[in-house]
């Protein structure tokens, strides 16, 4: 599948219209709905693969935050042979009371992968949590910036960002 047309299925799953109030708060007319892409086996794999042409030398592990990087994560690491963490919102409080789930040395480089992103918020938070385990943050990734400030608050905390596709790659506004 060609980039162009993997915008293009993506927009078609997963593009919804009408009022939706976003994690950020804000309020948009339309909604990428991020479930409704991950879970097509056929873009999953597109996208895995196109994640793991983000893995640099660098890079030991990918993560993902809970729950729809997680997915993407997975998909990104049989793509580029690299193992994957996942990232919870907050520490679990039975078994291993973990809030990231999986292997991580300290010391080790982390790409983190992401769905859509308004704001950067929740990303950054995961990035946060790895950084206090003493992970070094290669760049985010996301599925789709939806050009709404995310960019500027991941740049401006320090990190590199990269997206996949933009709203106006999807034909979306």
């Amino acid at each position: 599948m060609t980039k162009e047309q993997l915008a293009k299925r993506i927009a078609e799953v997963s593009l919804l219209r009408g009022e939706f109030t976003l994690r950020s708060g804000r309020k948009s007319n339309y909604y990428l709905d991020k479930y409704r892409f991950e879970t097509q086996p056929d873009v999953l794999k597109a996208l895995g693969e196109l994640f793991a042409k983000h893995v640099g030398p660098k890079v030991d592990r990918i993560a993902g935050a809970e729950l729809g990087a997680v997915p993407l994560a997975a998909a990104a690491s049989m793509a580029s042979g690299k193992p994957c963490v996942f990232i919870r919102n907050q520490k679990k409080d039975y078994g291993t009371a973990k809030q990231v789930e999986g292997v991580l040395n300290a010391g080790e480089t982390v790409l983190i992968v992401e769905d859509v992103l308004t704001t950067g918020g929740q990303v950054l938070e995961a990035a946060k949590v790895l950084k206090d385990l003493g992970m070094k943050i290669e760049k985010i990734v996301a599925v789709i910036d939806r050009q709404e400030g995310a960019r500027e608050n991941i740049e401006g905390a320090g990190l590199v960002f990269e997206a996949l596709f933009t709203t106006t790659d999807l034909g979306v506004r």
